[in-house]
Formats: C-alpha cells, structure tokens, sequence
C-alpha cells in the first residue's frame, strides 16, 4: 500500500508542469478580454481616438508571447508609459518602481488584487481607491491620488523625531497611524468589485481591519479627500493633527513646504467679500453649465488636461423633441445626448417581451407627442443594450428615468398620460436651478403650495452649499417645491439665527432640518433622508401612488369626505387639519419633557456625585447619553380620501359607505386592523373632539379600544402571527424549536409503532420468526 501511494506522489509531480498550464490559458483570456474592452472603447468612442493619436502618448503593442509572463507583468505592459498622465498612479503605471517627494523616497503604492484583497487590507486603516483604466474620472484624479499618497507617505507625525526615511523609525506616518493607501482595478476584479458595492469609478472606500468604515463621498480633488483622510487620523490619534491644517501640493508636484502656513479659504462669519466672491462663482458656473455632476466639480481642472475631453460643455439644444416622439436610444447616443449633455431627457428602459411594457408603449408615445418642444423623451431596449441598462441598474421593467446632467432620478408613479405629462412639465421645473424668492414670493407661494423646503443662506454660503442644494432638485421632482432665499423679513419671521439652514413650511408650519456641524448640510443622503420624511402635506389627499408611503409603519387619521357636499367637504378638512396641528404640537411638547427629565435625571446624579467626592458615580453620571427622538415610537399621521371615489375598496375594507355620511377611522396597516368608534361606542366624526378624544386610547399599549379587522381570517391569523413575532422574538422563537422538537418525537413514534404492526408472523421466538416465517420462503430452523 505504501509503495503504491510513493508511486502516485511521483507521478503527480512529474505531472505538475501539466497541470499548470490551464494558469497561462486564464492569462491569455484575461488578456484578450482587455484587449477586446480597449478595442471596443476605441471603435466607440472619439475621446479614445483622441487619446491613441496623441504623439505624447503610445500604447505599446503586445507579443504573442507575453501571454506566457505572469499577470502583473501583462497588466504593466498594457498601460500607458507617461503613467499619471494617462490616468493610472504611479505604481499602476511603473510597477516596482519608487519615486521622490521631497527628497524622501516613496515606495509604489499598493495595487491590491481580487484574491488578496481581503487579507491585504485585515490590519489597520486602508484608504483604497476602486478604479476602472477607462474611466476618464479616474484619469483625472490619478494624479491628485498618487501626490496625495506621495505627500502623507513623507510626512512626519511628530515634528522632533528621526527622519521618516529611516525603516526602523516609529515616527513614519504609516508606522504611527497604521494608515496604509491602496488602489484596485475593477477591470481586471471585477468580482471584488462586485463584492464590496462598488456602483461607480472612481470610488474611495476607507476599511479598518478588513472591515468597511465609510465611503468618500466629498468633492474629489486634493482638499476633499486630504480633509475625509485628516478626520480619520484625528479620530486614531486625538491632537495629533495640525490645528490649522498643513499645505496640501499641487497634483503632480513632487515637493512642498511643510513649514508653510496652510491655505484655507477665509472664514465665511470673517471675511463677507470672501463669501459673495464664492456666490459669485458658483453664479458663473451654471451660467457655463458644467459637463460633469456637482460631486466631480473638483476635478474639471484636471479633466481638461486630457486629451479628447471637450473644455466646454455641451449646451442645451434649442428645440427639444422637434417631432414629438420617443427616441429609440443606443449605448453611443445615450452617452452623446444624455450623459454628456445638460438637456433634460424622460427615458424608459423596457424589453419586448415584458406585457407591462406593451401595455405602456401607446401611452408612452402619446405623451412624447404630448411633450413636443418641450422635454426630450427616449427609450432603451435592454434586450439589446444589456451592459446600459446594467450601468443604470434597471432590475425591473419597464423602469422610467429622468435625467438632467449627468443626474437622474427614478419614476415611481401612475403610468397613466396624464400622470407622467404632469410628472414631466414639473420635472421641467427644476431646469433652471433653484428659485430665488423674496418675503412677497414666498407668501404667495404659500397660496398655492402645500410643503415648502426653503433654504436660508447668506454672503458667506460657499459654492459647495449650494451644489449640495442643487443636487437635491431632481429628488423633490413631484413632492414638494424648493427655493432659497437671504430676504432679511423671511429670516426674521421663521427666526434664523445661523446660515445656510433648511427647513419645510407645511401650512405655515416650519420644521427645521437640525444638523451639529456645517459640512452636515452637505450631506446629500442623510438631507434628503430628512426631507422624505417631511415633504407630504400635514392632511394628505390618499391615492394610489401615494398609499404606500402614507400608511406604512405608522396609525393614520383617515377622514373618508365627499367632495359632493362642498360645504361638509371643506369643513371637515379643517376638522382634520386642526385636530392634526393640535396633536403634533402635544407630541413636540410631551417629547420636549421627556427628554428635559433626562437631562435633569442626569443632572442630580451629577450633584449627587460631586457631593459625594465620588469619582466612580461622576464618570458614570458622565457617560450616560440622552439620545431620545421623537420617531422611536410609532408615529401618527392624518390623511383623507374621496369616498365617492374610492367607494368600493371602503365598503369592502372597513364596511363604510360614505353616502351615510362623513367618517373618520384609525389604520394600524402593519397589523391590519382599524379603529372606527370611540371609547363609547359611537361612530368617530371628521371633528377636532372626537378625534382627539379616541387617538390617545388607540395609540396605548395595549389600545383600550377593541380594534377590527380589515382582513379575512386566515389573513388575520398570519399577521397575528407575524405581529406576536415581532413583539416578542425571543419567546416565539422558543415556541417555534419547541414545535419543531415535539412533531420530531411524535412523527418518531408513529414510525416505530407502524412497524410494529406491519412485522411479519404471528408470534416471536427468542427473536426468530415464527413458524410462517414472516410470510417469506425461508428455512425455518
């Protein structure tokens, strides 16, 4: 056995060379599979022509047998020999070749791989940047990428130290911060890519012990990410960082004086000329309607050093959708007339074989002769142009997309004409940027819009203020109107102390958006997170776009009306309206107690302590964080809905029937029940009263009114079931092993009783078989 298994040990190595071959094959593949991509980008695309032209710049031509060398050195022959300039950092285009900054020399910089990437990056902080080599924003930022790992790899945390250039020094900025930079191509991992959400090129991801922390998401130029990376080293090494900032180089630069005063712009609240000189600026630049979005402004410097990329933008074209149809869009025309454009367009991605998509291709087509002059409408085949639709992460069809810009945003509505030309002529809306507006235009906007967003700015608001503001446009498109204003009788009337600050005006109601710190203000999720939860009108009207956002994860006030008695109609709207106002302004007031009993819970413990000389009980007291909001309970929202109308889905859910005449119910549509009388029985009334007097019963725990149900019952039994879930998982997970175990014993037993009784014979001896033999043909003993 032994000298069989030395035998086959042999022959496996002798083998090995053999096996080994399928590796060079997959080099090859990979190599051709970028070739292909480069050939593909140069037929395509007149910016890559532009590129290959070029004298300065030669992409050098590959032999046969470099398909037999090891991936890195294919990769390194691939790219461009002037390195940065052609969009790659320095160690992407130079690899195992160092460079100098300040007279200190600098190792390449990490190129990451797929299969290493996780273990590359398990310890300590990475700032890794997800690139893709024929992405013309990654060629841009290259430059800034690789100065700014130059300039912090050089640079010394504690100024008395040894130079950081000895090895064996703990005063290196990698050695100190265990900050490390890295960078992974896309093209050539994707599946990495893939794996740790990577939706766009150029994106900076920070990780910390192989663990993702937070993605860039500032302006990308050399202040942007020095800034998100002088917060994180902040953050490892409290008062290690310079209080006024260091002086950041130029991209490219291959030095800098560290001794210099840093280069920050004056202070807003200091310097006004500094602030109206910013207004200014950002005036300008949307006169000259820059190509690329409001997040990538900071690297249009760069962007124009490349050749191909236009200097200027393309303007909007003067007669948009000339005949009155919808353009049937490709790959290359989507990027020349959408992408590349500031034109808005309405575009539809649909396949052939989908029937919703059919059923949407007359009304669509109508609604583009109706938008003739107007807005520019196209569509895509995604049987066709599979790799745009991926780019555009269509997961369901058909998808509708406006697009201005380089942004877009998706429609979510009715795919009625009339639903998506009202859509559209207010999506047009927004072309022309954010509205000014004074005290006299803001009061007779109030007339006829519900919910307001007005933004307060000042001399002093910077450009970046207001790109963040204008990303937020298209989001609103369809909800709510946005403007700005520095009118002096709007600040003194909604009390503004400090700008830029945002609020939104609800039947004269002002909500304000809260933030800690400035740069918060710029923050596109978490204001436009604000803004969904405010943006529907105190008392809206229910419809079937709508519903969903108005009755999920909340109780809601629902007044049932008919607008064919006008004067009940209007009254009883303003029943609901101020019953509405009444218990927000109780919920705002019961929420400021609660939280100042906290505070002067705190407070007394802080007392008691000092009294004390208890040092234990005063960190304690110290630490203890009141972070109570006024959403961590269920909330409470009103709405109304045309009885007449909807008549039919009423009487069959909560069995009303409106021509009894008005009435209001409370929907719980998480647990699907409602609440339809008071606490004595009577019907509950479209009137502030009855409204108020049933809501506090109903919201307790448990209700104290006995709720109905607006299912059937083997509904009703599920989401009894899902809604006991929800309460109490721990015991129903109890239950459910605990089911699970006895239906295992019980099903046991059952089997071992059956067959018993289906054992052969009529009787056993000393555990043979009986004289029948089981019923066999064996020999009996």
């Amino acid at each position: 056995m032994r000298s069989f298994i030395s035998r086959a040990l042999i022959t496996l190595v002798l083998l090995s060379p053999v096996f080994a071959k399928p590796a060079v094959i997959d080099a090859q593949h990979q190599l051709n599979t970028v070739e292909d991509a480069l050939s593909e980008t140069k037929a395509q695309s007149e910016d890559s022509k532009a590129l290959a032209e070029d004298p300065t710049t030669k992409i050098l031509d590959l032999p046969q047998a470099e398909v037999n060398l090891p991936k890195e050195k294919i990769e390194e022959a691939k790219l461009v020999e002037d390195g940065p300039k052609a969009g790659a950092t320095n160690s992407e285009a130079l690899s195992g070749t160092a460079t100098k900054f300040n007279d200190m020399e600098v190792p390449p910089m990490k190129e990451l791989t797929g299969e290493g990437y996780d273990e590359d990056i398990k310890n300590g902080y990475w700032f890794v940047k997800h690139y893709s080599p024929y992405c013309h924003h990654c060629k841009a930022i290259a430059p800034t990428w690789q100065t700014l790992y130059e300039f912090y790899y050089t640079s010394k945390p504690v100024p008395a130290g040894k130079k950081p250039s000895e090895s064996d020094s703990l005063n290196t900025f990698t050695r100190y911060y265990d900050f490390h930079f890295g960078s992974l191509d896309c093209v050539a991992y994707g599946d990495a890519c893939t794996k740790h959400k990577v939706g766009a090129f150029p994106t900076f991801s920070l990780y910390k012990d192989g663990k993702f922390v937070k993605k860039f998401e500032g302006t990308k130029d050399m202040a942007g990410l020095s800034a998100f990376i002088e917060d994180t080293l902040e953050s490892t090494r409290p008062g290690s960082r310079p209080k006024d900032g260091m002086k950041l180089p130029e991209p490219e630069a291959t030095s800098v004086d560290t001794a210099a005063p840093a280069e920050k712009p004056a202070e807003k609240d200091k310097d006004p000329a500094a602030g109206k000189a910013a207004a200014e600026k950002y005036k300008d630049k949307v006169v000259e309607d820059s190509p690329l979005p409001a997040a990538e402004t900071g690297i249009v410097k760069a962007m124009s050093k490349i050749p191909g990329v236009p200097k200027k933008p393309k303007k909007p074209s003067a007669a948009p959708n000339p005949l009155g149809n919808s353009v049937s869009l490709t790959q290359e025309s989507f990027q020349k007339l959408v992408t590349n454009t500031q034109d808005p367009w309405f575009v539809k991605f649909y396949v052939p074989w989908c029937h919703h998509c059919q059923d949407l291709a007359p009304t669509w087509q109508q609604m583009a002769k109706e938008l003739q002059g107007k807005l520019n409408v196209g569509e895509v085949n995604c049987d066709v142009e599979v790799r745009l639709c991926k780019d555009v992460h269509v997961r369901a069809y058909p998808t509708v997309h406006f697009f201005k810009g380089g942004e877009r945003v998706e429609y979510d509505g009715l795919r009625g004409l009339g639903d998506l030309v009202s859509y559209a002529k207010k999506a047009l809306d927004v072309g022309g940027g954010v509205t000014d507006v004074d005290a006299d235009a803001f009061k007779k906007m109030e007339e006829t819009e519900e919910v307001i967003f007005l933004y307060f700015f000042d001399h002093a608001t910077t450009v970046e203020d207001f790109e963040a503001l204008e990303r937020l446009t298209l989001s609103l498109i369809g909800h709510a109107k946005l403007v700005k204003t520095d009118n002096k009788e709007l600040a003194d009337r909604f009390k503004i102390s400090t700008w830029p600050r945002l609020l939104v005006s609800r039947d004269g109601r002002p909500s304000y958006y809260n933030v800690l710190a400035p740069k918060d203000m710029r923050d596109f999720r978490q204001v436009l997170g604000w803004m969904q939860s405010v943006w529907l009108p105190i008392v809206p009207e229910l419809t079937a776009s709508n519903s969903r956002e108005i009755m999920r994860g909340k109780y809601v006030v629902l007044g049932i009306l008919s607008r064919e008695r006008a004067d009940e109609f209007v009254l009883d709207k303003r029943e609901i309206k101020n019953a509405a106002l009444d218990w927000m302004e109780k919920q705002t007031h019961a929420f400021q107690l609660e939280r100042q009993e906290l505070r002067d819970a705190k407070q007394l413990r802080l007392e008691e302590a000092e009294d004390r000389n208890d040092q234990r009980a005063l960190r304690s007291a110290k630490s203890i964080h009141i972070d109570i909001r006024e959403d961590d309970k269920k909330q409470v929202g009103f709405a109304w809905v045309d009885g007449v109308f909807w008549e039919r889905w009423i009487r069959t859910t909560y069995g009303i029937n409106v021509n009894d005449g008005e009435r209001v119910i409370i929907n719980d549509e998480d647990n699907r029940r409602y609440w339809d009388t008071t606490i004595s029985g009577a019907p509950i009334m479209p009137s502030r009263t009855s409204i108020l007097e049933t809501l506090p019963k109903v919201v307790a725990s448990p209700p104290k009114i006995s709720a109905k149900s607006s299912t059937g019952v083997i509904q009703r039994i599920f989401f009894g079931l899902r809604g006991a879930a929800t309460g109490h998982p721990w015991v129903s997970l109890g239950m459910l092993i605990g089911i699970v175990i006895g239906t295992f014993i019980w099903g046991r037993g059952r089997m071992k009783s059956g067959k018993k009784r289906n054992s052969g014979g009529f009787f056993q001896l000393d555990g043979k078989e009986g004289f029948l033999n089981g019923g066999g043909y064996g020999k009996a003993d």
